[in-house]
């Protein structure tokens, strides 16, 4: 069962990181689209659908899983490494990044311009490298 809890778990992973590597990227567009306009109104129903079907439920599987997969782990480990409890920083920081996203989808929602393009093409390398540091630590475990 636990190789199967994992197998979910890296899924749902992939997922929500699709989402939340997409999402800015249609921040970008959204940014320079004109209050009210036919791109301003679909990039609204892009990032929304994006969140409610994509994002949040994989985040969801992703969390759940994963506390399924701590309560299976060996306790003398976790105990002993320093690398899980640094994965799990990293991770209250992605569940960070992911509210933010949220935020800035509903102020966009709102005719707001939150932030500029250039913000939001920098902002979107955040999860990719969260992602390669937290793949570090998960697979090579260097503390």
């Amino acid at each position: 069962m636990y190789e199967w809890l994992k197998a979910i778990h890296i899924s749902f992973v992939i997922f929500w990181m699709a989402g939340l590597l997409y999402l800015p990227r249609l921040y970008v567009y959204h940014s320079n689209s004109i209050k009210g306009g036919e791109l301003d109104l679909k990039m609204i129903e892009a990032e929304r659908n994006l969140i409610k079907i994509i994002i949040t439920p994989a985040m969801v599987i992703t969390l759940i899983s994963g506390i399924l997969l701590l309560i299976n782990y060996n306790l003398e480990i976790l105990q002993s490494s320093f690398w899980l409890p640094l994965k799990l920083l990293l991770l209250l920081l992605l569940f960070g990044y992911n509210g933010y996203l949220t935020k800035q989808r509903k102020l966009f929602a709102l005719g707001e311009r939150p932030k500029s393009e250039k913000f939001f093409r920098l902002i979107n390398e955040i999860p990719a490298l969260m992602t390669i540091f937290i793949v570090i630590l998960v697979v090579v475990k260097p503390f």
